[in-house]
């Protein structure tokens, strides 16, 4: 499945290259929106919370109909989310830079992009339509690719969130200097999620980096249980966006009854 996700997100770079050249995008950089710290979002005290906006899934279908971005960010933000995540894969998950933009103006969190990130043009789109972080899964890329990315991302002030799967893409993740690394719980060729693949994962993870556990998480005990291991952030997205209110939610998740949100504070 990952290869077919892959070359979907090459073919649609391809399309969106004939619109608009990766010169033009450069030209807008200047006007970008002031970058948010999301690498720092995710070390403050506590187990902070990546909330993610998903309008669809391959595995899941349609999550919440209806949804607007503004509704459900704002919810996100005052439940005291630390970061936001927005899919903009248009093929899979029915998302977009129009939803990554309107998150934006929606509130005042960092917001990592999340799509399948093949090409040096995709970093310049993720730039100019106010990320302040993107995703790299290692799964998807080539060693040198990697590399290219990771760094292409860094020269344009993208923070990076490396995702890796098992003990060989860690390693690969490792190579690159990879600051903040993503422990994705569900694994991309078939889907199934595992909880376990974090605990396994942990220990070889070198002191000094921050870890995101992504995917299959959908209980406080659970976020309890990976702080408990050393995890420094989680990354949830089908339970809150499932939930009756999701605010609440993540005020559950959080154990954040006052809504402190210390990104905001100075």
């Amino acid at each position: 499945m990952i290869e077919q996700l892959v070359e979907s997100a090459r073919t649609g770079v391809e399309q969106r290259k004939a619109v608009r050249s990766e010169a033009e995008l450069a030209q807008q950089l200047g006007s970008r929106p002031e970058q948010r710290p999301f690498n720092e979002a995710l070390v403050r005290p506590g187990l902070s919370l990546i909330a993610e906006f998903k309008r669809r899934s391959p595995s899941a279908g349609e999550i919440r109909e209806g949804a607007t971005v503004t509704e459900i960010v704002r919810a996100y933000e005052q439940g005291g989310a630390a970061a936001l995540s927005v899919l903009t894969d248009e093929a899979h998950f029915g998302g977009s830079h129009d939803d990554l933009r309107e998150a934006r103006e929606a509130c005042d969190l960092p917001i990592l992009q999340k799509d399948f990130i093949v090409d040096r043009y995709q970093l310049y789109e993720a730039a100019v339509n106010g990320a302040d972080a993107v995703l790299l899964i290692v799964a998807a890329l080539s060693a040198e690719d990697l590399a290219a990315l990771h760094d292409g991302a860094r020269g344009l002030d993208l923070d990076c969130l490396v995702e890796i799967h098992n003990e060989d893409e860690l390693e690969r993740a490792l190579a690159v200097e990879a600051e903040v690394l993503g422990i994705n719980n569900r694994n991309l060729d078939d889907f199934s999620v595992d909880l376990a693949r974090t605990f396994e994962l942990m220990p070889d993870v070198p002191a000094g980096k921050t870890v995101v556990s992504e995917s299959g998480i959908a209980e406080r005990p659970t976020l309890e249980q990976l702080e408990e291991r050393g995890v420094d952030a989680v990354l949830v997205g089908e339970a809150l966006m499932r939930a009756e209110d999701p605010e609440a939610k993540v005020r559950e998740l959080t154990a954040d009854e006052e809504s402190t949100r210390e990104h905001l504070l100075p």
